[in-house]
Parts: structure tokens; C-alpha cells; sequence
């Protein structure tokens, strides 16, 4: 009785090569990142809700870019720290 061959493994590569290239460009300064895309209203409130979630003074919360895309839609970035200390 055989073994079976090993299957390729060319697209497991390509996402670990695509994955840890993805984390190089992120930077490593310990705060976490979300990024939305919202209609303006919403993306007004979703900042407010953060805000009011991790204020702040504790978190350091901040938007760290924001864009305008086509009809009335904002793409923004938030970040803050894992925890206040």
C-alpha cells in the first residue's frame, strides 16, 4: 500500500509570505487599530462612541486618517491602547 503524495503547497506559501508582509508594514507601537467605512452620520457617531468608550485621556485615543470616499462616505482609522494604565 502507498502513501498518497503530499498535496502543493504554493498557496499556503503565498499567504504566509502575503500575511507576514501584511505585518511588517504595520507598526509595532502597541496600540490597536480599527478601520471603518461609514456613511458620514454613522461615522460621526461610531468616533463618538469610541471616544466615549476609551476616553481620550486614559486610552489616547485618536483618528489617526480619515478620507472622504464618493458619496458622502468616510473611511477612517482609529487607534487607542489596549488598557488604561
Amino acid at each position: 500500500m502507498r502513501t498518497p503524495a503530499r498535496p502543493p503547497l504554493d498557496g499556503l506559501k503565498k499567504r504566509l509570505d502575503r500575511s507576514r508582509a501584511e505585518r511588517e508594514r504595520m507598526p509595532r507601537d502597541g496600540f490597536l487599530r480599527e478601520t471603518f467605512v461609514l456613511p458620514r452620520s454613522d461615522a460621526r457617531l461610531k468616533a463618538q462612541e469610541w471616544f466615549e468608550r476609551f476616553p481620550k485621556q486614559a486610552y489616547w485615543t485618536e483618528i489617526e486618517s480619515w478620507f472622504e470616499r464618493p458619496g458622502d462616505v468616510i473611511e477612517f482609522t482609529i487607534r487607542r491602547l489596549p488598557a488604561a494604565d
